[in-house]
């Protein structure tokens, strides 16, 4: 494991420890990063039609359609470090 993939997943760790829930679309950026980072670009099925959270989430990873997994780990970092500080 080098230290980009320790880094991320401590970030993964480390954001449990909000005190504050953040709002939606941080949250949204955050999962979107963490799934980008972890599986690269978004596929599978899409969410039924009335399942608004799943269709929001694939969304906005979506957007990240063509960013490399380590750049979006190292926006993720740096996304979960600015929460916590």
């Amino acid at each position: 494991m080098n230290d980009l993939q320790r880094e991320f997943e401590q970030a993964a760790a480390d954001i449990k420890q909000l005190h504050e829930r953040p709002d939606n679309d941080t949250l949204l950026r955050l999962y979107a990063l963490y799934r980008q980072g972890m599986d690269g670009d978004v596929r599978g099925c899409d969410p039924g039609f009335f399942d608004f959270i799943g269709t929001a989430k694939k969304e906005a990873w979506t957007l990240l359609k063509g960013m490399s997994q380590d750049d979006a780990k190292r926006q993720y970092i740096s996304l979960v470090r600015q929460l916590l500080s």
